[in-house]
């Protein structure tokens, strides 16, 4: 069972690092998709809000479809959905190959986001110990080599298509193949076994019409403010760094990759604090962290002292969304892919919220100003952090389990 574990672990981690490549491919190569079919200013607002909405729908489903399918099964079909969807996007040339393509991914995307929490939290509660930050560090390494390969794509002038076929032709079968390995709550066997595991899980999941969402609202809050940070970074960093702080144009594209090593490096060491101090301390930490940034990027005098503050932000707001996940999982052991799927869609709420926020905040006082409006979402968190405090008989700070792995236990509680 422990190999079983271990190369369910490996695959989950490469799922995870595949989705942030095929992600990072999208949102960073925006304007030449603007550009191949010609969409409008005006028009590209409603595309760009079209696929978090669309994730949405995508998540809701997912926790109907969990009911009666495995988180793994889902996951399974959904990424090589939203790989062949990216390279949709490359290649067609009409408005209308664009929103099919762009349809599809955001369905697809939210349903692949879902299970893969899922199954993150699975394991962590089946290994016993904080996990879930590392399959998030892999996501970010992910985003860090596909912003590369985008990079490399505009700087050789290459066509969309040309950009995202070598790296579906390579993450499809790899991630297709790497897909028998998922091990969902429960299976004491291997992954892909019985159907009873299904249907028991399903039961659970007929069982969670209880869920109370007041005890859910809490990291719901937590999600949506750690992706109105994350988003304000990514869409206004560099217009930050150039319009306010005066940096030149090339040097105005580093804070993101900045940021995004920093959420590596954060996420990498982040399930060893977990363990050590637990995860109220580390949120915590995290928001505080993160606070700081963004009044470091408020206050700027010059673009390094707001290079620095970027960095503090990757630090701070890259524990807040596994360690999320992971609450969800300990608070309804019994539904908890009900509640990450009813959680990841304040991924999307966040994502949709943040950008106009902040752009909206600049244009009618100043953003330096706006920044600090994430700053004070993120100390909220504060206020719910004990949320994130495990239950005395449930697993985490203090009572974790000192072996690799309990093979007694599912997702489920089953």
């Amino acid at each position: 069972m422990t190999d079983v574990l271990r190369r369910g672990r490996a695959s989950l981690a490469f799922s995870f690092f595949a989705q942030g490549a095929t992600f990072a491919l999208l949102v960073t190569r925006i304007p030449a998709i603007q550009d191949r079919y010609g969409v409008s200013d005006g028009l590209l607002p409603a595309f760009l809000a079209a696929v978090p909405i669309l994730a949405g729908v995508g998540s809701v489903t997912t926790e109907q479809l969990v009911k009666r399918i495995r988180p793994s099964r889902l996951l399974r079909w959904s990424q090589p959905v939203v790989l062949l969807a990216l390279l949709g996007v490359g290649s067609g040339d009409r408005l209308v190959e664009l929103a099919v393509a762009l349809g599809a991914f955001g369905l697809a995307v939210g349903a692949l986001d879902a299970s893969m929490n899922m199954l993150g939290v699975s394991l962590q509660r089946t290994y016993g110990r904080s996990i879930m930050l590392g399959f998030h560090a892999t996501y970010s390494l992910g985003g860090i080599l596909g912003a590369s390969l985008a990079w490399a794509g505009a700087h050789w002038h290459l066509s969309l298509f040309v950009s995202y076929l070598p790296v579906v032709l390579v993450l499809l079968p790899a991630a297709f193949v790497g897909s028998r390995w998922y091990v969902d709550g429960g299976a004491a066997s291997g992954p892909d076994t019985d159907t009873d595991a299904a249907a028991g899980a399903g039961k659970a999941q007929g069982e969670s019409g209880a869920l109370v969402f007041r005890l859910l609202l809490p990291l719901c809050l937590v999600m949506t403010f750690a992706y109105i940070g994350d988003s304000t970074v990514s869409n206004w960093s560099a217009k930050y760094l150039q319009d306010v702080l005066g940096s030149s144009e090339q040097l105005a594209t580093v804070p993101y990759n900045v940021y995004m090593v920093m959420t590596l490096v954060g996420r990498a060491v982040g399930d060893f604090g977990v363990r050590r101090f637990g995860a109220v301390a580390v949120v915590r930490l995290g928001a505080v962290v993160a606070a700081l940034g963004f009044a470091v990027v408020a206050g700027a005098p010059g673009a390094w002292v707001g290079m620095l503050g970027f960095t503090l932000l990757g630090l701070g707001l890259c524990v807040l969304v596994p360690q999320t996940f992971a609450a969800a999982g300990r608070l309804f052991p019994g539904a908890s892919d009900t509640a990450i799927a009813r959680l990841n869609i304040f991924n999307y709420v966040g994502f949709l919220i943040g950008s106009p926020l902040v752009g909206a905040l600049g244009d009618a006082w100043n953003y330096r100003g706006a920044m600090l409006v994430p700053m004070v979402l993120v100390l909220a968190t504060l206020g719910y952090a004990r949320s994130f405090a495990p239950e005395p008989d449930r697993y985490g700070d203090g009572h974790e389990r000192p072996r690799t792995a309990d093979v007694g236990r599912g997702s489920n509680g089953l």
